[in-house]
């Protein structure tokens, strides 16, 4: 029977070709859309690592803190090697970057508005971040004295590159105002950040408002780019609690639990859509192997007739469309499996890079497959075709020998 089955395909090649392509299209398809919606889920994890680190250290109770500086991290020297050394130990490259916030009011020669001023250490590597699907105008920051901000931002101020800006933070420790040289602007994709964006260097607004503080230290794994790949934040967050006992030490997970949320939706919501893809590609198999049954009543009513049991004759017609599952899944599961593995290492759509960043993404995607997702294309694709051929299965093996022998096409 299993003989017959496979020699059956080959009567009509055309058709059990474009049936075992559909299928493959299908599995390769649903790859690709798995490894794509695993490239949005690394595109936000990337985006909040990159502006709230892998781990922060900060203040016990930071959270509900009401005074300035019941937020503030002092004398961070010591805390830092100590940071430094176990980051080392659980990430190829760490940086770990001392931040501060602090509400100031800026002031160009004519308007002003409020915002979060933010302070920080700004390695290279963080500015790229940082900037990343944004322009750059002027210079980024290079010493002391220069801020940054966003383009909406100094169009707001009315300020231009080369122009004072005012700051005044009162309420902090420092001097609580200064004036910083208006070095650069950034044009953001996201307005509603880029009018939020005032940039200085740590040590000038240390200067202002908190001397020797930072508010939080960030960890940021540089080379973790895949949520699959972050084994090591939950790690060295445990290994610092531990150390630290008297400060929080929180991973980017507890820092941003509706964002956890939403990333938790997104594999359901991939699964939902696969399961009509398969559920098209059915239909074509159950096209196919009616027809089959049809064309070939005369030959199941012989076989029946030299004493074929109607197990035998449902097994045949099911293994013709597990046979052409089987080729089309195969085929279907190297195209996807080696396109994804070829756009691994990050991808960008150039025309598309302000679109992804409305909505929080970076403009470099890395797609990405969980296990349960390959198994879940293969699998289903077998299931889809066993319940396709069920029916036209049955019919075949229902068929009255001497009835089907009178039938002809």
């Amino acid at each position: 029977m299993t003989t017959l089955a496979w020699r059956n395909l080959g009567r009509h090649t055309r058709r059990s070709v474009v049936t075992a392509g559909a299928v493959g299209i299908v599995v390769y398809l649903s790859l690709l859309y798995f490894g794509l919606g695993g490239a949005a889920v690394n595109s936000l994890y990337q985006r909040l690592t990159d502006t709230s680190g892998h781990v922060q250290v900060r203040q016990e109770g930071w959270r509900d803190a009401t005074r300035f500086d019941a937020t503030l991290l002092k004398d961070t020297e010591a805390l830092r090697e100590t940071v430094s050394g176990a980051s080392a130990q659980h990430m190829e490259r760490p940086v770990v970057v001392g931040v501060l916030n602090a509400p100031a009011l800026l002031s160009g020669a004519e308007r002003s508005r409020g915002v979060s001023l933010t302070g920080q250490d700004w390695p290279e590597v963080m500015v790229d971040r940082r900037l990343e699907g944004g322009t750059l105008s002027g210079e980024f920051l290079s010493g002391r004295g220069g801020i940054v901000l966003g383009a909406g931002l100094a169009e707001a101020l009315d300020v231009a590159i080369g122009d004072d800006v005012w700051a005044y933070a009162p309420g902090g420790s420092g001097f609580g105002a200064g004036v910083f040289t208006l070095v650069g602007t950034v044009d953001l994709p996201d307005q509603a950040t880029e009018l939020a964006t005032a940039w200085v260097g740590l040590d000038d607004l240390q200067e202002m408002v908190a001397p020797d503080a930072v508010q939080r230290l960030e960890i940021h794994g540089v080379n973790l780019t895949r949520l699959d790949k972050d084994v090591v934040s939950d790690a060295l967050a445990a290994e610092l609690q531990g150390t630290l006992e008297n400060l929080q030490v929180a991973t980017w997970r507890v820092l941003n639990p509706s964002t956890v949320r939403l990333l938790s939706t997104i594999d359901p919501m991939l699964f939902a859509v696969s399961v009509l893809f398969f559920v098209l590609a059915g239909l074509l198999v159950l096209n196919t192997v009616y027809l089959s049954v049809m064309e070939r009543i005369h030959e199941f009513g012989v076989i029946h007739a030299l004493g074929a049991g109607d197990r035998k004759v449902l097994g045949m017609v099911a293994l013709e469309s597990m046979f052409l599952a089987g080729l089309g899944t195969a085929v279907g599961s190297a195209a996807g499996l080696a396109t994804v593995a070829g756009l691994s290492d990050g991808f960008r759509i150039p025309s598309l890079e302000s679109y992804y960043a409305s909505f929080g993404l970076t403009p470099v995607w890395y797609p990405s497959l969980e296990p349960h997702q390959v198994a879940f294309a293969v699998g289903f694709a077998f299931l889809t075709a066993i319940l396709a051929a069920l029916w036209p299965a049955w019919v075949a093996s229902r068929l009255e020998p001497i009835e089907a022998m009178r039938f002809h096409v």
